[in-house]
C-alpha cells in the first residue's frame, strides 16, 4: 500500500526499538486539555506515524478519548517497525490502522518475510481480512476493532482531459479502451502484483512502460497532467489531485487489498468497552471523502492536524461542546 510506503521513511536519530522513553515524544496540543478532568479514567497514549493522515487520525482519537474522560497523549514514531512493537507492550495504547496493511506486517512477522507473498492473509474483502488480522493480533496482545468505510489504499488516476476524451471512469474502462498507457509511479510498480502486472492481469490495460518519479508525487501527477504518462499511481486519499487535474479511476474489480481504517489496541492497558464504544463512533462517521478532506486542509492550508481534527469532530456532533 502506498500510505504503508509514506511510513517506512528514514528513521530519526533519537529512535530505538526498545522501551517507550526511547521512542519519539511530541506532544499533542489540544488533544489532552479539552476539560475532561485529568485523570478521571486514566491516561492512554495513542500512537502516530510520521505523516500527515496518521497524526491526523491520531488527534482525532486523542480528542474524542480525551472528551470522554480519559487523559490523552500522542506518541509520533515514524516507522510501524518501531511503532508495533511500542503497542504490544503498552508504551502505545491505540493507534489508527490500515487492516490489509497491519495484517501482511504481522504475517511477515510471525510466518516469516516472504509469508505476504507467498501466503498472503489480506485480500480485497475487508471482513476476511480484519478477521486474518485478529487471528494474528490476538495472541500479540492487540485488540482489533471494527474497520470502517474510510480506506486509504492504492488508486489510480488519469487527468480529466483523458478520461472525457476516452469516456473513463474505471480501471475497467481503460483495460477495453485498448489504449497504451505508461504509469508514473515507483520503480517497483514493475513487478508488484497490485501494479503493473495486476492492472495487465485483472483489467486487460495495456501498460506500455513504468515513469519512475515516485507514488503520488508532484512530479509523477504533473507528468500525468502534461500527457507524458497516463496514469499515475497514488492513493484514495490523496488530497492535491484536483491541483493537477486528476481524477481517479475506479477499481472496480477489486485489485487493490481492503486497507480500511481502524482502531488497534492494547487489550490489557486499552481493551476496555467504553474505550471500544468511542473510537467506533468516529468509526462509524469517518469517510474516505472526510480523510481526503482533512488531509487537504493540513497540507494545503496549513491547518493544524489538532485544529482541523477538532472541527471535523465538532461539525459531526462527536464533541461535548
Amino acid at each position: 500500500m502506498a500510505a504503508a510506503a509514506a511510513v517506512v521513511v528514514a528513521l530519526g536519530a533519537g529512535l530505538t526499538a526498545c522501551g517507550g522513553d526511547s521512542l519519539e515524544d511530541k506532544g499533542s496540543g489540544g488533544s489532552g486539555d479539552s476539560g475532561s478532568g485529568g485523570d478521571k479514567k486514566g491516561s492512554l497514549v495513542v500512537g502516530s506515524a510520521g505523516f500527515t493522515e496518521s497524526k491526523v487520525l491520531a488527534e482525532l482519537y486523542a480528542q474524542l478519548l480525551a472528551d470522554a474522560g480519559y487523559d490523552t497523549s500522542i506518541k509520533t514514531v515514524e516507522t510501524r517497525e518501531l511503532y508495533e512493537p511500542a503497542l504490544e507492550k503498552g508504551d502505545i495504547d491505540v493507534v489508527a490502522e490500515y487492516a490489509a496493511t497491519l495484517a501482511e506486517f504481522l504475517n511477515a512477522k510471525v510466518n516469516g518475510p516472504e509469508a505476504p507473498e507467498k501466503k498472503p492473509v489480506a485480500s480485497s474483502d475487508v471482513a476476511k481480512t480484519v478477521a486474518e488480522l485478529e487471528k494474528l493480533a490476538k495472541p500479540r496482545g492487540l485488540t482489533v476493532l471494527p474497520a470502517g468505510e474510510a480506506v486509504d489504499q492504492n488508486a489510480f488516476a488519469v487527468s480529466k482531459e483523458f478520461a472525457e476524451k476516452n469516456n473513463l471512469k474505471t480501471l475497467s474502462d481503460l483495460g477495453k479502451s485498448k489504449l497504451k498507457v505508461k504509469i508514473a509511479a515507483g520503480e517497483e510498480c514493475e513487478v508488484r502484483p497490485f501494479c503493473a502486472p495486476g492492472l495487465k492481469a485483472k483489467y486487460g490495460i495495456d501498460v506500455a512502460g513504468i515513469d519512475p518519479k515516485g507514488v503520488g508525487t508532484p512530479q509523477s501527477k504533473q507528468a500525468v497532467k502534461n500527457g507524458e504518462d497516463q496514469l499515475v499511481l497514488t492513493t484514495t486519499t490523496d488530497a492535491t489531485l484536483g491541483n493537477f487535474d486528476l481524477v481517479l479511476l475506479e477499481d472496480d474489480k477489486n485489485l487493490q487489498n481492503a486497507d480500511n481504517v481502524l482502531p488497534v489496541v492494547n487489550t490489557k492497558d486499552a481493551g476496555a468497552k467504553e474505550i471500544a464504544d468511542v473510537l467506533a463512533k468516529l468509526t462509524q462517521t469517518l469517510t474516505t471523502e472526510d480523510l481526503t478532506e482533512l488531509n487537504r486542509k493540513v497540507d494545503a492550508e496549513r491547518v493544524k492536524e489538532t485544529d482541523a481534527a477538532k472541527e471535523y469532530l465538532e461539525s459531526k456532533g462527536l464533541l461535548k461542546k
